[in-house]
């Protein structure tokens, strides 16, 4: 939970003791403790099919989370890893992909350079993934 005063209310509190949740708190000055899961639930809350009001049970909650996690996972391009889909780089099909793309866009520049006004969009493999790159060298460097 972040450390906002909805989430430290006593009637939220006693109704997730009452639940058997616990409870756990960002530390102090960090917001986004964990900023991949936030990522992750904005990327869930912006989904077009995301639901405006309370399943109907866990099991239709359940359901939609299932089906989320199958879309992010096969069918959604990350702009973090080059737009490709988490299947296609953990499988190995990312290199794949990429050097077709590759192929792709250069034979459209090929065939209309004056549509083009610079290099060839790089389609390299990211190697390593890290949200919030600036802010990550900072804490690195500072």
């Amino acid at each position: 939970m972040d450390n906002g005063s909805p989430m430290k209310g006593a009637t939220l509190l006693a109704t997730l003791q009452r639940l058997g949740v616990m409870t756990s708190y960002s530390r102090p000055p960090v917001s986004n403790d964990n900023p991949y899961s936030e990522s992750l639930f904005r990327t869930m809350k912006y989904r077009p099919a995301f639901p405006s009001g309370a399943f109907q049970s866990i099991e239709q909650g359940r359901d939609w989370v299932t089906v989320f996690v199958h879309w992010y996972n096969n069918d959604h391009l990350h702009s973090a890893i080059r737009f490709v889909t988490p299947a296609d780089r953990h499988s190995g099909r990312e290199l794949e992909v990429l050097e077709r793309r590759t192929h792709v866009y250069e034979q459209a520049r090929a065939r209309h350079p004056e549509r083009c006004s610079g290099n060839v969009r790089n389609w390299q493999p990211i190697k390593e993934v890290i949200l919030n790159p600036n802010e990550a060298r900072m804490r690195q460097t500072g």
